[in-house]
């Protein structure tokens, strides 16, 4: 069961460093959850039960690159589904589908490829991080033009003043907020 003991110590173990990578940015790093196997598998028992609680029948955990590729096969593993990466543009063979987003000062995509979805599949998209919502919105749309149903969005940390969520179509669910 999650414990308020957990969260406390997985936020106590996140980094933070002002000024990085521009000066008025704090900037929060969760690798040190990763140096410490007992901290990354309580990371891990957070998300799953959240997930097997508000996700019945959960058949995918998709992962937006690249720290999402950090956490989504473990917990796909955990819970037994299928794992699907979200790629940058240019990074999938085969069929893709592409899905743009616009940043502070310009647009990227992300991609997934066509085949990796059965339609219908309900799916977890997985990232380390919710800002201003535009690559995890992204990802909700790509994988529901594959064909997905995206269930849930969760993320490690979330920047609430950023108000990122208001921007999700989909349900989401954070871990630490900042």
């Amino acid at each position: 069961m999650l414990s308020d003991n957990t969260i406390l110590k997985l936020k106590e173990a996140v980094g933070n460093y002002p000024d990085f990578p521009k000066e008025g940015i704090v900037f929060r790093d969760f690798f040190p959850i990763f140096r410490n196997p007992e901290l990354l598998e309580d990371l891990l028992n957070v998300f799953q039960n959240y997930i097997q609680t508000h996700v019945p029948g959960l058949q995918c955990i998709a992962g937006v690159e690249s720290r999402g590729f950090l956490i989504g096969p473990s917990l796909a593993l955990k819970l037994k589904v299928p794992f699907i990466p979200i790629r940058k543009p240019g990074k999938l063979p085969g069929n893709v589908k592409r899905e743009s987003y616009s940043l502070e000062y310009g647009v990227d995509a992300l991609e997934v490829q066509t085949d990796s979805l059965k339609p219908g599949q309900k799916v977890v998209i997985v990232d380390d991080l919710i800002a201003t919502g535009g690559s995890m919105e992204a990802s909700v749309k790509l994988i529901r033009s594959a064909g997905g149903v995206v269930e849930h969005c969760v993320s490690v940390m979330e920047l609430s003043d950023l108000k990122g969520r208001e921007k999700i179509s989909a349900p989401v669910y954070s871990i630490l907020q900042y």
